[in-house]
């Protein structure tokens, strides 16, 4: 690997030597004043031909001047700038022209400046006037006040149909994003990276073995620094992400990132410095109310008082002082694993540039500690991007970018276990560290190897958990890419060859020091030690060719184009596991154990995956009102067998600018309305290697003390191509001189043939399941987006923005041999989750809970008409649960379930469906004021109608074993006759805490995502010392959110590749509270 990185940076050198040198070619220089000769800075630039087309263009500096390159002796030069006469002038073979503009007369208050930008799907640069499909722009300078390690955070809420949610507040955890909803079963549905025109790879190995986190720990966008990016373009419909075929499916993201401009160079220097506040937390009990509540569960339950004596834990005698000072306090968890946490980020930048070479390079400095103790995240970055002209015809790009980061978090930070999940239930009463014999405190945590909790992670003290046990993740990423252009014809043909490198080595590493558990020497989970090396290694290539014909009548616009890609992905990965060293201080697995165990093992393995693709566009466009797209690509690709190996993904739209229209030629307050259609195909590709061989698998475990392999995956021949086959309508609206925009979309997505890993088969065969190409799935919905500018003058702008986005997921179709079902709903605390048919993707099911049966006259058994059942023998028949194989009678005080069937007997035929954890609505809104060198704006972020599984709640109100509580539970029932809809407490008995509505809620919210305050310094005043511009800000992020949710922060997302998944809260670490201080400025 070391030889390939060596090559890589031998090779980025030399050609950074050879950019450096200037060769002479026809320049046209020259300086803009104003009629006093003070410089003019930002003045419009450009050259004219014999048709009055702008050939090229440029701005002047702050010192007003400007320089073309390759100008035509024979073409115009033209001036314009706000405030000031547009002049034109005749080049007539000249290298340097001065110009002195003079005042317009008009009034700068009705000036209004329409910007039409540009946007890239990775492939071309279509001005966005003439773009015919679904796209979300977005530049990140909106976003540069927002404190986000990735830019997926700061982009919460803010383009309609991209749905995005965190996966924890802990520094580094990743975002979960969904565009256009959820269009897979058995896949994360991560939308496809581009950047700077070349796929970025995301991929982790399907077989790798995250120990104790998960794969949505893994941060996609961490290794490219918001500082570092330009724009952001979202592809949406079917035929935008068409053109990127195989992973694109589930949506496309465009990233761009800065590059140097013409001009002298300027140094940018960017500070941010955070402190991250808790956010409030649910209330617990203290050690003095769980000492009352423990007892009365136990009575409850086994209809005796509580031995103290054996349960030494609530025996409270101060004679015995080891028991009494560990057990007889009042700590509060949450607080004592909590901090206030910090972020400082820096970077540095130059820019700048002449005829011949143009530079961005960069270097970032970004550090937080999280607002848990035992996480943080460092990271450095780097990034250079050089455009050099060789010739007329030849151009040079390239890109170098390095990224090291270390995030540290907890050892216990999977979904379903987490530390702050165990302080919520750890009990109140036990010392954060330990007393001795004798009362007193030590500098050890009181790590206890058992206690009425029970033992294991049951047990172990959160506070040392969160500080000696620990997960670290180190990260290398390191990717040249390299771009020539050459026009073949000027103007009109031009051919691009693209080639990118990508290295990515991530280590992972866990210890689980005996302190943090408490367990003796002789255990597994003493000194548990592990190691997980991911090496990957990416080539990608893109030949492009661009064809613009220069037609005669300007009527007729045609643009064709081709792109080749290929792109070969190789991983190597290996694990070492160990446990029970010889001591807390030896964390690596190599070191030899102290005994033989289970967790002694080596794995190492190998994945690689090719694919290739051609593509096929042309766009026509009639005098600026009609234009129509259409693409064609074929994708290959190694993970299907030669039956199926490629496939065809078409596209056509069209866009209407019905405004150029003569029947509206006199509305002169539209300054557009079009209308929008498309249509596409765009496929997926399974997230496993090798399916059309028979795999075979050796394991870490013997059988009769041999080792051996085994068939592990059954050969897929025949496995096809996941296609979403989409459509869309949409429209843009422009009016009053750009004051409102406005852009809509309806769209209907179906996904066909999906990939389902599970599908039973006989077991005669020898295996148990395959995945198969099995099902259909429907999204449909639409978008809006709205940009205001209601009032403005010289010294006061005020807007406003808003987005909203609705998506409705059905499931259409799924095999009956498929297990579409989990979860048993005869436990406490298991909901039925389904693939059912004309039922949303994300669904669950359980009971409907009705309170609490008051006294024993109320769990007399009814039927419809609400007269009570009796039996054969005209006894009184009793509510019961799961008859006759559990046969729980219920009692005064139990929770009360509705008895859908009226039968006496809640079971599996009273389950119903209760909620899904899709949105039906997301968006954001904020507005912004701009006075003189003051700007203040805000944004906030709203989901609307989704449900989650409340499971903090859950596990701090079941009352159920030796767990703390909430204070909820201060209104729980204690005797006949109370009025609550809070059960009684019953230690490990009934049936209080089925899966049912009562912890399904409603998790809708309005959250005030940020507001910012930002002062510009005054030009004068930054030219005498020498600087170009400089700004001082003060952000507030997460300040408050409007819910009716009753966990710890509504934001839970829906996540992971798991076809069962929904919206479960975990007891994530919650986002926190920010503020800010930032400063930017330039030399």
């Amino acid at each position: 690997m070391w030889n390939k990185l060596t090559k890589l940076f031998s090779f980025t050198a030399l050609f950074l030597l050879v950019a450096v040198s200037v060769f002479a070619q026809d320049v046209l220089r020259g300086k803009v004043t104003d009629k006093d000769g003070k410089p003019l800075q930002g003045v419009s630039v450009s050259e004219l031909d014999a048709d009055n087309r702008i050939v090229r263009g440029t701005q002047t500096d702050i010192e007003g001047f400007f320089v073309l390159k390759n100008v035509n002796s024979k073409n115009r030069i033209s001036l314009s700038y706000i405030g000031y006469k547009s002049v034109t002038q005749r080049i007539n073979g000249r290298t340097s022209i001065n110009f002195s503009l003079e005042d317009s007369q008009a009034d700068l208050g009705e000036v209004v400046v329409i910007a039409r930008p540009s946007s890239s799907n990775g492939m071309i640069n279509v001005p966005e006037k003439n773009l015919t499909t679904a796209v979300s722009r977005i530049n990140a300078k909106e976003m540069e006040e927002m404190q986000a390690p990735s830019i997926d955070q700061a982009l919460q809420g803010r383009l309609s149909g991209v749905d995005i949610t965190a996966s924890s507040g802990d520094p580094g955890a990743a975002m979960n994003i969904r565009i256009r909803g959820v269009s897979s079963i058995n896949s994360t549905g991560i939308p496809m990276i581009v950047l700077d025109g070349m796929p970025y790879e995301t991929e982790i190995p399907s077989d790798f073995n995250f120990g104790t986190a998960d794969e949505q720990g893994y941060a996609q966008l961490l290794n490219i620094s918001p500082a570092d990016i330009k724009d952001i373009t979202v592809l949406k419909d079917a035929a935008a992400t068409a053109i990127w075929g195989a992973k694109a499916a589930n949506g496309v993201l465009v990233i761009t990132t800065k590059r140097g401009s013409i001009g002298k160079p300027t140094i940018n220097y960017t500070f941010k410095g955070s402190v991250s506040l808790v956010p409030k937390a649910i209330p617990l009990l203290n050690g003095d109310q769980y000492s009352s509540l423990i007892p009365e569960a136990f009575m409850n339950r086994i209809g005796t008082t509580l031995n103290t004596t054996v349960n030494r834990e609530f025996n409270y005698d101060p004679n015995d002082p080891y028991w009494y000072h560990n057990y007889s306090n009042n700590t509060n968890w949450i607080d004592a694993i909590s901090r206030t946490g910090y972020i400082q980020d820096h970077t540095v930048s130059l820019t700048g540039g002449g005829e011949k070479a143009k530079y961005f390079a960069s270097v970032g400095w970004f550090d937080q500690k999280g607002i848990t103790i035992g996480t943080g995240l460092q990271r450095i970055n780097t990034r250079i991007n050089l455009d050099y002209t060789v010739s007329e015809k030849i151009k040079f790009f390239t890109s170098f970018s390095y990224t090291h980061s270390n995030q540290v978090r907890h050892y216990l930070s999977s979904s379903e276990s987490s530390i702050r999940g165990m302080a919520y239930i750890k009990m109140p009463n036990m010392s954060v560290f330990e007393y001795d014999a004798n009362g007193d405190i030590t500098t050890n945590y009181f790590s206890p190897a058992a206690n009425v909790q029970g033992q294991y992670s049951r047990v172990y003290n959160p506070v040392a958990m969160a500080d000696k046990a620990k997960y670290g993740v180190l990260g290398d990423r390191i990717i040249p890419r390299f771009q020539v252009d050459y026009d073949i014809i000027k103007r009109v043909l031009k051919a691009t060859f693209d080639v990118q490198f990508d290295i990515n080595n991530t280590k992972n590493n866990s210890f689980l020091p005996q302190i943090a558990t408490g367990r003796p020497n002789t255990e597994t989970v003493v000194n548990r030690a592990y190691d997980g090396d991911i090496d990957a290694f990416s080539v990608g290539t893109k030949t492009s060719l661009i064809y613009t014909p220069q037609l005669k009548s300007e009527k007729h616009n045609v643009q064709a184009y081709m792109n080749i890609l290929t792109n070969d992905y190789t991983a190597v990965y290996q694990e070492v596991m160990s446990s029970n060293t010889a001591s807390s201080l030896l964390v690596d697995p190599s070191i030899a154990s102290r005994t033989q165990n289970s967790d002694l093992r080596a794995v190492s393995g190998q994945t690689q995956n090719r694919s290739v693709g051609a593509l096929v566009g042309a766009q026509y466009g009639f005098n600026d009102k009609y234009l129509i797209n259409a693409t064609i690509r074929a994708d290959g690709n190694s993970r299907f067998g030669p039956n199926y190996r490629y496939g065809v993904f078409p596209s056509i739209s069209a866009r209407w600018r019905i405004s150029e229209e003569k029947f509206l030629k006199d509305a002169k307050w539209l300054d557009d309305l079009s209308l929008r259609a498309s249509y596409g195909i765009a496929g997926e590709v399974p997230r496993y290697d090798y399916l059309f061989y028979n795999t075979y698998s050796t394991y870490d475990y013997t059988y009769l003390d041999q080792a051996g392999i085994i068939s592990s995956r059954m050969e897929l021949k025949n496995l096809r191509w996941q296609t979403l086959r989409g459509s869309n309508i949409g429209y843009n609206v422009s009016i009053f001189k750009g004051r409102v925009r406005m852009d809509g979309e309806i769209y209907r997505n179906r996904t066909k043939d999906l990939f389902m890993d599970g599908l039973q088969i006989a077991s005669y065969t020898g295996y148990n399941s395959l995945f198969m190409n099995v099902g259909t799935m429907d999204n449909q919905g639409w978008e809006l987006a709205v940009w205001t500018q209601p009032y403005k003058t010289k010294t006061l702008t005020i807007g406003f923005d808003f987005n909203i986005s609705a998506n409705q997921n059905v499931i259409r179709e799924i095999s009956e041999f498929y297990p579409n079902q989990r979860g048993d709903v005869t436990k406490n605390g298991e909901y039925l989750r389904l693939l059912q048919i004309n039922n949303p993707f994300g669904s669950f099911y359980g009971y409907k809970y009705k309170g609490v049966y008051a006294n024993k006259s109320a769990t007399v058994a009814t039927d419809a008409k609400g007269n009570p059942i009796v039996g054969p023998n005209g006894q009184t028949i009793y509510m019961r649960f799961n008859y006759p194989q559990t046969d729980y009678i219920f009692q005064a005080g139990d929770a009360m379930y509705e008895d859908i069937n009226h039968d006496g007997n809640i079971n599996y035929m009273d389950v119903v469906y209760l909620g899904n954890s899709n949105p039906k609505l997301s968006g954001g809104f904020g507005p912004s004021v701009t006075w003189k060198n003051f700007r203040l704006t805000s944004f906030f972020s709203f989901r609307w109608g989704y449900d989650v599984i409340n499971g903090t709640k859950m596990n701090t109100t079941n009352m159920y074993g030796f767990d703390n509580q909430s204070t909820a539970v201060l209104s729980r029932w204690r005797k006949e006759g109370d009025v609550t809809d809070m059960p009684r407490a019953l230690i490990a008995g009934g049936y209080n805490w089925l899966g049912s509505d009562r912890y399904v809620e409603d998790a809708s919210y309005i959250r005030f995502r940020t507001v910012t305050l930002r002062y510009n310094f005054d030009k004068k005043a930054l030219k005498k010392m020498k600087m170009k511009s400089a700004s001082f800000y003060v952000t507030a992020e997460n300040l408050f959110t409007f819910t009716n949710y009753l966990g710890q922060d509504p934001e839970v997302s829906f996540r992971g590749s798991d076809p069962f998944r929904v919206s479960y809260d975990y007891s994530m670490t919650p986002p926190a509270k920010n503020i800010t201080i930032g400063l930017v400025a330039a030399f």
